[in-house]
């Protein structure tokens, strides 16, 4: 039977500071998050991330690449935890908000979401700090024009008992057409000596050159392998996904969500037979998807077959109702299953029919239909410079500027609800217990992350309360006991009792 599963989103933002362009991104990310952190008085301002249970050489085909070691610019920067259960910190040069963990997939939308209120809040604390007239801008994008990418990766945790091999064979060919409904739209191309396009549906498209591996930043794999469960490693996995792209609308985080929890809970289950959507080029057949506005090119099966990406997308879908009705939905939650099979079987239908039927839910279709527009008006070639500026300006997050914010996507959640969940944690997972303890303790919680708790309660030794189920520390099983203890050190001498 397949495990729950826990999902969440890290987003790395584009930075920029328009009135001094060559400004230092790492110092300017750095700058950015502190001035949250601190600038604010954040309850969150001196706990530290905790890298003890870090191993990014470890690779879940089975081996380890020695001497990797959490990146040095993430250790010595400002890394924060926050009280909603996320982590906000420098990654490489860029800010990053990694969400909480959270039960399903419309939880982790949300959660998702509230990283643009830290981000925007960020940017009002940072202004303070500059000279007048300057400012701090994100982007949630992907891509900066100049041929270098940042992630948004997606993780879901997955039953270790599975064969990784099953896992490779079944999420590739998904993996890599999905992006007709998740992708965020993307002028031009930056892959270096191939094809020239105008407007291709994925910004990540162009630079995945495997199809497995452990890397992030090079030789980007379709199927990442590293293997840090961030919970107990002889039950769980934790898949980590790094082809996704960044996207403003909430329905098309949604849906990439969604589907991709439902698949990986197939494969848990046993019902997912790869051999019938297996693809002969991944690498190729991505970036042949990416630039087929039509969605009417095909690509080669290993039986030789050619298969549009509606059509696998299709397969995909088609299993999955199978599935539900043989299984049920409550691995990944019934409403919310429920709710994600309606849209998907929607939205592949609308692409069929009519593409731009989908603009108020899909963004490749909402961002190219701003940029014919604004081509159209003005008599613009394809390649003029001022369509890659609407480009991304479709994914600035301040709401004077943002064009996702003026282009009539479907939104999912309330503007309280989203500010809200910038603050509180998610109640259906161990984020909850993580993010109070924050709230209530912050003066005794010396470090955390994913799956533990550093309380310093000013003598030695510190004391690390671990976090290994995903699903225990949720609001249901901690409240009362939080509500009961009035210092740390009770709260402490309970658990251990």
């Amino acid at each position: 039977m397949a495990i729950p599963k826990v999902c969440g989103i890290e987003t790395e933002f584009g930075i920029f500071n328009p009135t001094a362009p060559e400004a230092n991104p790492i110092q300017l990310s750095s700058l950015l998050v502190n001035a949250y952190v601190t600038g604010l008085n954040r309850p969150s301002a001196k706990v530290r991330w905790d890298f003890e249970d870090e191993h990014p050489g470890n690779d879940a085909r089975g081996w380890h690449m020695g001497g990797s070691m959490p990146p040095e610019v993430e250790t010595h920067l400002v890394n924060a935890v926050l009280t909603n259960g996320a982590r906000f910190y420098v990654d490489h040069a860029h800010p990053e908000y990694s969400g909480p963990e959270c039960r399903d997939a419309k939880s982790a939308t949300l959660y998702d979401r509230a990283g643009d209120v830290v981000l925007r809040d960020a940017m009002a604390a940072a202004r303070e700090s500059l000279p007048p007239g300057q400012e701090i801008v994100v982007y949630r994008n992907n891509s900066d024009g100049k041929g270098n990418s940042y992630g948004t990766h997606e993780n879901y945790l997955m039953d270790r008992a599975v064969p990784f091999t099953k896992v490779i064979s079944s999420v590739i060919p998904f993996f890599v057409t999905r992006q007709v409904f998740c992708g965020a739209g993307k002028v031009g191309s930056e892959l270096p000596g191939g094809p020239h396009c105008d407007f291709q549906l994925s910004q990540r498209a162009d630079f995945f050159e495997e199809e497995v591996g452990l890397e992030t930043t090079l030789k980007r794999p379709i199927v990442n392998t590293r293997d840090e469960p961030h919970a107990d490693s002889t039950k769980y996995r934790r898949l980590h996904v790094i082809i996704g792209d960044a996207n403003p609308s909430d329905v098309a985080t949604f849906l990439k969500l969604g589907t991709t929890s439902i698949v990986l809970a197939m494969i848990e289950d046993g019902v997912m037979d790869p051999a019938t959507v297996s693809l002969a080029q991944p690498i190729p057949a991505l970036r042949v998807i990416s630039r087929d506005l039509s969605l009417s090119a095909t690509v080669e099966m290993t039986d030789g077959s050619r298969r549009s990406a509606l059509d696998i997308q299709w397969e995909y879908f088609e299993r999955a109702t199978k599935w539900a009705q043989s299984h049920g939905l409550e691995s990944v939650v019934e409403a919310v299953g429920t709710e994600v099979l309606a849209r998907w079987e929607s939205v592949l239908s609308g692409l069929e029919s009519d593409p731009l039927s989908q603009a108020h839910i899909i963004d490749w279709v909402a961002k190219k239909r701003l940029v014919d527009g604004l081509r159209d008006r003005h008599s613009m070639s394809p390649g003029d410079p001022r369509l890659r500026v609407i480009d991304l300006q479709y994914h600035d997050i301040r709401p004077a500027k943002s064009l996702s914010l003026r282009a009539g996507l479907e939104t999912m959640f309330t503007d309280e609800a989203i500010i809200t969940a910038a603050t509180e944690p998610p109640r259906e997972t161990r984020a909850y217990f993580r993010g109070r303890c924050l709230q209530r303790f912050p003066a005794a919680v010396a470090a955390a992350n994913w799956d533990s708790v550093v309380f310093d309660l000013g003598v030695d030794p510190l004391r690390r309360v671990p976090m290994l189920e995903p699903l225990k520390g949720t609001a249901e099983m901690v409240d009362t006991l939080l509500e009961g203890c009035t210092t740390p050190a009770e709260l402490l001498a309970r658990l251990g009792a």
